[in-house]
C-alpha cells in the first residue's frame, strides 16, 4: 500500500477531499518522522510498534560487479 493508496481510502470512506486527506496523511507521517528522529518510541495500539535502531556498518558489494 502507497501514501495514495492511503489518501485515495480515507476520500472513499471518510468523506475528505483528496486534498483533506492528503494534508492529513502527510501530517501523520511527519509526526512520526519527527517523533522517531528525536529518537523517541511509537507505540500504536492494534497497528505495531516503530522504533529507530542502529546497524553496525558492513562492507557491501554489487553482486553483478562481484
Amino acid at each position: 500500500m502507497t501514501k495514495a493508496d492511503i489518501v485515495e481510502a480515507m476520500y472513499e470512506k471518510i468523506g475528505f477531499s483528496k486534498k483533506e486527506a492528503a494534508d492529513l496523511v502527510e501530517l501523520v507521517f511527519d509526526t512520526i518522522k519527527n517523533t522517531l528522529s528525536q529518537g523517541e518510541k511509537i507505540k500504536i495500539s492494534g497497528f505495531g510498534n516503530f522504533v529507530v535502531r542502529e546497524k553496525r556498518s558492513r562492507i557491501g558489494r554489487n553482486p553483478q560487479t562481484g
